[in-house]
């Protein structure tokens, strides 16, 4: 409690000693090329008295106040001048790259934000804000957490869930091209490394429902990435306690060729030595990524994109207790575990792109992607737990044991599941612009060809005080002790399967955009279609049948002519999610062909609202939902582990209101704040309506950026969450609608401080060690700031001298401290 004290206070110290910053600096650097494509040397960049000149590469660099508009001129003896207006943020590296031609001057506005992306309701998210976020599982989803309408309840986990729907509903896309994520991931212990690298991320856009049809066929969201393209050369480096990563890019000299290769590694040791399982445990991730472009000239372009990453997972829990109950009667869960597991996941994935621009006007692009996981899930651990009352007796040599015994039992689990998946993927797109780019018409055709090989043995065999527990659906009288149990005896839990099957699926989609006017006001109009066939075959399957969906979605924005920046929009479509593999088999590993699309219907209401407060910018986005879903294939979940009925036999519905803040709350620093409400609910084969397991009504996340104005080489970064409870306090083989329990509110708090040593480089001496960097940085997060303890799911033990059936929380982390070190050159 005292601990918890002094770091508020620390806190509160910090954010008032922290105000508003005066007279901080921005930079600007690129690359200047003339018509033909080719560095031009010897080009003065200056605002007022400050100059800059390129080098033999063009480049150059420039620093400018922060916080007001910069004229930067651009000046050759041999080509016409270039002037670009700037507003910039405190500390913010812009890349500004200029083609200067020997014709006409060009004045240039640069603007900020993206009107296209406004009107389509896409929010892009800023790469260094999701570098500096202070979060357990770095990366583009540690921030998106922090939006209404997104939670997640695993801090170690990559997956999210978006209003209402389940982590396997999100589509990814990195540089046009959709990742996947592992099939076997039981814990989000187990997941190690997100697959964006965001040391290589140039833009970001996420988008939360009501989404065009160029994008794929899942029912909830869509993040939409984008790696950079180099233009010179760069390395960036971090070290921590819980890893490093170091990213190099570099461009050729002819600038035709670029590279961008990043690697990481990953160390989960002070996460798991927080837990309340003891251990002997390391857990260690690592990947490969590499971005590679070629442009031969400006019509074409050709780009690879290759990653491998291996997670080894070699668990062996040694002990565990859980104190929960009350004050007066405190009861304690003591487990002895003997055993061990042994997990693998090992992900290659390769992906070349070619684009080519005929001319201004048609652009088509051709995409093929190999993806190949290998996934090993081995263990065999047994547990024997004590459930009795504690030792709260001050001064008692046996403090906080357990000294009475209510209820003993063991647990034996056992599997061997293997999984080895190959996805092939070709896919061409055309953009074509009509009418002075009036309208803009965007097509595209996919073939896909999924590979599975995948075998299931996994058994769970329960004893309770010598007593072996049947599973629930078996039905035979058993009144022990007083009458000898002749039933069968027979796992509690018990999956058996070996499937080999293969996915054929066609998809493509058609799509029209166009700007126009009614009276003084803008509108604009996105209208577009897709259809998606596939057909399930394998060993064993004779009766599947070949399915097609088709998807209509729309989209309006209207700007109205007031003087307040508004826009208005409203979308609506049919959203259809074909069956991957794990949706296609059920509770006992069995295959069924025949699963139907689920399909949702989005109907989004917005208004996007720019004003300004205190002179610095700020947006209001607000959205109302309504999804209804039919062909539902219902599911359990626990942890992040999915396991579907393969059944098609419900339909849902899920409506909220999602609300987000964000601007500049302290001069020059982008910080938001978000609140959401949703409710939804699912009727299984016309049982009535039940909460779904994605059913979290409340939610609020703040992510808050700050800085010192007499120290600016501190910065402050904070990200707050907050949830109401998800349904999963049943077990997962539980009746849903015998249990409706819910697991405790989720609540966690993540702060970070970093020194920027590099901060005044613009006044220090050009023999400075520090100018040898551009950014060079000391951070100190705390991680679950206030130590809560927040559940992912109960562990249900029985208490046979009582009767009862007690479920017992599974904690996730507590407070860790971590130190990191960032460095770029």
């Amino acid at each position: 409690m005292r601990t918890n004290k002094f770091l508020f206070t620390l806190l509160f110290l910090a954010f008032n000693c922290i105000a508003l910053a005066q007279n901080a600096s921005a930079k600007v650097a690129g690359v200047v090329l003339d018509e033909n494509n080719k560095p031009v040397e010897n080009v003065s960049v200056s605002y007022q008295t400050k100059t800059a000149t390129t080098d033999k590469t063009g480049f150059y660099e420039i620093n400018v106040p922060a916080n007001q508009k910069v004229v930067l001129v651009f000046t050759h003896k041999s080509l016409r001048n270039i002037t670009a207006t700037f507003q910039l943020k405190p500390g913010e590296n812009l890349e500004w790259h200029v083609v200067m031609s020997e014709k006409a001057e060009q004045l240039s506005d640069v603007v900020i934000t993206s009107s296209r992306r406004r009107v389509q309701g896409i929010t892009s998210i800023e790469p260094e804000t999701i570098r500096t976020n202070p979060s357990a599982m770095p990366g583009v989803e540690s921030v998106l957490k922090t939006f209404a309408g997104v939670n997640a309840n695993n801090e170690l986990s990559s997956g999210y869930n978006v209003r209402g729907g389940n982590y396997d509903e999100n589509l990814v896309y990195v540089n046009e091209i959709e990742v996947y994520r592992p099939f076997l991931v039981r814990s989000g212990q187990q997941e190690g490394l997100s697959f964006t690298n965001t040391d290589m991320v140039q833009k970001i856009d996420f988008s939360a429902g009501g989404f065009q049809a160029k994008y794929g066929d899942k029912m909830s969201s869509v993040l939409d990435i984008t790696y950079r393209i180099p233009k010179r050369y760069s390395i960036m480096a971090e070290a921590s306690f819980l890893g490093g990563s170091i990213t190099g890019e570099g461009i050729s000299k002819n600038k035709k060729w670029s590279a961008i290769t990043g690697i990481r590694y990953r160390d989960n040791s002070l996460f798991v030595n927080s837990q309340e399982t003891q251990t002997n445990f390391r857990p260690t991730f690592m990947d490969v990524q590499t971005n590679v472009n070629f442009s031969p000239n400006k019509r074409w372009q050709f780009s690879f994109l290759g990653n491998a990453s291996q997670n080894r997972y070699n668990y062996q829990p040694l002990t565990r207790q859980t104190n929960f109950g009350t004050i007066d009667e405190p009861i304690a869960l003591q487990i002895f575990y003997d055993g061990q597991e042994k997990d693998r996941y090992q992900t290659l994935f390769g992906a070349f792109k070619t684009t080519f621009a005929k001319d201004d006007n048609n652009i088509f692009r051709f995409i093929s992607s190999v993806y190949h996981t290998q996934e090993q899930e081995y263990f065999d651990i047994f547990a024997a737990y004590f459930l009795g009352e504690v030792d709260t007796n001050i001064g008692s040599e046996t403090l906080g044991e357990v000294t009475f015994s209510q209820g003993v039992g063991s647990q034996l689990n056992h599997a061997r599941n293997d999984l080895d998946a190959l996805f092939i993927n070709a896919e061409v797109k055309g953009t074509h612009f009509i009418n002075n780019k009036k309208h803009q018409i965007d097509w595209g055709f996919k073939y896909t060809r999924e590979n599975i090989r995948d075998r299931i043995v996994e058994w769970e065999v329960i004893d309770s005080a010598g007593f072996s527990l049947n599973p629930p659906q078996i039905d035979f009288p058993n009144d022990q002790p007083y009458n000898p149990y002749v039933g069968p005896l027979v796992p509690f839990q018990n999956v058996r399967a070996t499937n080999f099957i293969d996915i054929d699926r066609f998809s493509g989609f058609a799509q029209w955009n166009t700007k126009t006017e009614i009276g003084n006001h803008q509108l604009w109009i996105t209208a577009g279609a897709r259809f998606h066939n596939w057909t399930v075959s394998g060993d064993g399957i004779s009766n599947a049948k070949s399915q097609t969906v088709i998807s209509p979605r729309a989209q309006f924005a209207l700007k109205p002519d007031w003087d307040k920046d508004m826009i208005f929009r409203f979308a609506a479509g049919f959203y259809h999610q074909p069956p991957l593999y794990r949706e296609l088999r059920d509770m006992n590993g069995v295959v069924n062909p025949n699963v139907k699309a689920q399909q949702s219907i989005h109907f989004v209401l917005s208004n996007d609202y720019n004003f300004k407060m205190a002179k610095r910018p700020f947006k209001l986005v607000t959205e109302a939902y309504y999804k209804t879903m039919t062909d539902v294939n219902t599911y359990t979940l626990e942890n992040v582990r999915i396991r579907y009925r393969a059944n098609n036999e419900a339909e849902a519905y899920a409506y909220g209101l999602d609300m987000r803040l964000n601007g500049e709350f302290v001069p020059g620093t982008e910080s938001w704040l978000s609140f959401g409400y949703m409710k939804t609910e699912e009727n299984q084969n016309n049982r009535g309506f039940i909460a779904r397991p994605t059913d979290q009504r409340l939610k609020v996340g703040i992510l808050f950026q700050d800085y010192m104005p007499n120290l600016p080489n501190m910065k402050l970064y904070l990200n707050l969450v907050y949830n109401t409870g998800l349904p999963g306090g049943s077990p997962s083989y539980a009746d849903a609608y015998t249990y409706q329990t819910r697991l405790r509110d989720y609540r966690r708090a993540d702060v970070g401080f970093s020194y920027v040593l590099t901060e005044k480089n613009n006044e220090r001496a050009n023999g400075h060690w520090l100018k040898k960097f551009e950014d060079l940085s000391i951070g100190f997060e705390i991680f679950n700031l206030f130590n809560n303890q927040n559940a992912i799911t109960n562990t249900w033990v029985r208490d046979v001298y009582t009767k009862n059936q007690y479920g017992i929380p599974n904690y996730m982390t507590t407070r860790v401290f971590n130190v990191k070190l960032t460095a770029k050159l």
